[in-house]
């Protein structure tokens, strides 16, 4: 039996995990295989805690982030918790590990004005690829959904007569999204250049290749990186930025904790508290720079 299948049949079925974490979930099993000296998944079934702790130390020694164990160690706990299930062993070596403590990260964000410099700025383009583009980043900024929530819109997923889009979020938990008006009057441009460009038919999908093939995340990046480089020097320009920013803008508006949990489509309020310290360092920053008294 192999055992890694067995797992990401499992992480697909029954834990709904995206793509990309059934890849990473995967590479950090085999990862493990590896220092243990063997390619073959049964030798999962004999692994003591001494073990998984050996690694945690070659991992530290190694360089490896905090973070990057964390996930690790996470992935092992799960897989055994599985096999545990199976009645392939009997108790969970990964159990009583103690997590590495992973240093609290504040989200980095795009600023407001460099957003709508940006996004007023028409330096897009007019054909399908520049209208697409611009699409991207304006749905990014405007509903604040992730990378592969982007890539798996289809069209069906988008009502232009309530002017909302659904996403099927972690877990495949779905949310409705509302469309500002700017984002809803690009989006109708851009399915009518799409229709011209490819066929009304051409594909389920929303977001397009130049080729008519679905997007993919590169590509996505690709699309982000440039854009946000021409209007800020922060060091990451991804389209998790983006979400940051929205949830930012939101927030700095006053918009409702909660409501921006939902929007956002976490799990619970943990995740969505870390934008009040991020607003919070924002406000201390100014207030150092303005009071006299500071």
């Amino acid at each position: 039996m192999d055992h890694i299948k067995s797992f990401s049949r499992y992480l697909r079925s029954e834990k709904r995990c995206s793509e990309h974490t059934l890849a990473a979930y995967e590479n950090d099993v085999r990862a493990f295989l590896n220092f243990l000296g063997s390619s073959d998944s049964s030798a999962l079934l004999s692994v003591s805690t001494r073990d998984i702790r050996g690694w945690i130390i070659s991992m530290s020694e190694s360089g490896m982030s905090p973070r990057t164990i964390h996930r690790r160690i996470s992935a092992l706990r799960t897989l055994y918790k599985h096999l545990q299930v199976l009645g392939e062993i009997d108790h969970n070596p990964a159990t009583i590990i103690n997590l590495p403590k992973i240093p609290r990260r504040l989200p980095q964000f795009v600023q407001e004005q460099a957003m709508t410099q940006l996004l007023d700025n028409n330096n897009f383009g007019e054909g399908y690829e520049g209208i697409r583009n611009k699409l991207i980043i304006e749905l990014f900024y405007d509903t604040g959904m992730r990378l592969a929530e982007m890539i798996s819109l289809r069209l069906s997923d988008v009502d232009m007569n309530s002017r909302f889009v659904k996403v099927q979020g972690k877990r495949s938990r779905e949310r409705i999204i509302p469309l500002p008006g700017e984002c809803y009057t690009l989006l109708k441009k851009y399915l009518d250049i799409r229709t011209e460009t490819f066929g009304a038919y051409a594909s389920p999908w929303l977001f397009l290749t130049s080729k008519g093939e679905k997007v993919y995340p590169k590509l996505i990046y690709r699309i982000v990186h440039s854009s946000l480089a021409t209007v800020t020097t922060l060091s990451k320009k991804s389209p998790h930025v983006l979400r940051h920013t929205y949830a930012s803008v939101l927030l700095n508006r006053g918009a409702d904790l909660n409501a921006i949990k939902e929007l956002l489509g976490h799990a619970n309020l943990n995740a969505t508290q870390v934008y009040t310290h991020t607003t919070f360092e924002q406000l201390n920053a100014i207030y150092k720079q303005a009071h006299p008294r500071a």
